[in-house]
């Protein structure tokens, strides 16, 4: 017991070092020698990589998020016998995508490395998360409508499917904080829904920014 105590207090951090690995900053810095925090929502991840450095540079990114979800908790079932393990490394490496220290604890939303790791926890609800994300990006045309509904839905069936025994029962703790981290990571994407200001899927980025006029003296006003 105390083994396993130690080697996933040993993995958790080393997930986290793993997740904040900023592949939306590096991609966008190797395609266009841009800083993706400066324009459109501000984000490392997939969406705001499209905008500003292209499709490519975007599918890229979210190839390398959902690799490094499903490969921190593939690893993890793989070497370690704790049930609580794949959970536990999977938040980690979330967290360290939303909170990235390498950026300043600046990063992504976490959907792309949450649905890789949900995939590796059981694929049904993976599948599930997916479908109902991607129609409703369809749908509406707005990524943080569809990635917040899949993160809900998706972390939902983990907990179904948990609770019915087709899964560890740790895993649902993915499922409840997983969904949480997303929809908490999109807070300011939801001030902007309701706002109306939100970016659609295929308009052109603004910077995040913009500088203040410059005052003129009290003699000349």
């Amino acid at each position: 017991m105390s083994g396993s105590v130690f080697w996933l207090g040993l993995a958790v951090p080393l997930a986290y070092l793993w997740g904040g690995i900023p592949w939306g900053f590096l991609v966008a810095k190797a395609v266009r020698r841009i800083d993706p925090r400066r324009y459109g929502s501000g984000s490392t991840g997939m969406t705001n990589v499209m905008r500003t450095a292209g499709v490519k540079a975007g599918l890229t990114v979210l190839a390398l998020d959902l690799t490094k979800g499903a490969l921190a908790v593939g690893l993890s079932r793989w070497l370690m016998e704790s049930p609580w393990a794949p959970p536990a490394v999977g938040l980690a490496t979330m967290a360290g995508h939303i909170w990235s220290p390498y950026l300043g604890l600046r990063g992504g939303r976490g959907t792309a490395s949450g649905l890789g790791g949900l995939f590796l926890m059981y694929p049904p609800a993976g599948a599930i998360a997916t479908l109902l994300g991607v129609s409703a990006i369809a749908r509406t045309r707005y990524v943080s409508v569809g990635s917040m509904l899949g993160a809900v839905s998706g972390g939902l069936s983990l907990v179904g499917f948990a609770l019915a025994g087709a899964t560890p029962l740790p895993d649902a703790l993915y499922g409840v904080v997983g969904a949480f981290l997303v929809v908490w990571a999109h807070r300011s994407n939801i001030q902007r829904l309701r706002a109306g200001t939100e970016h659609r899927l295929g308009e052109p980025p603004r910077p995040l920014t913009q500088a203040p006029a410059p005052r003129r003296p009290s003699w000349q006003r």
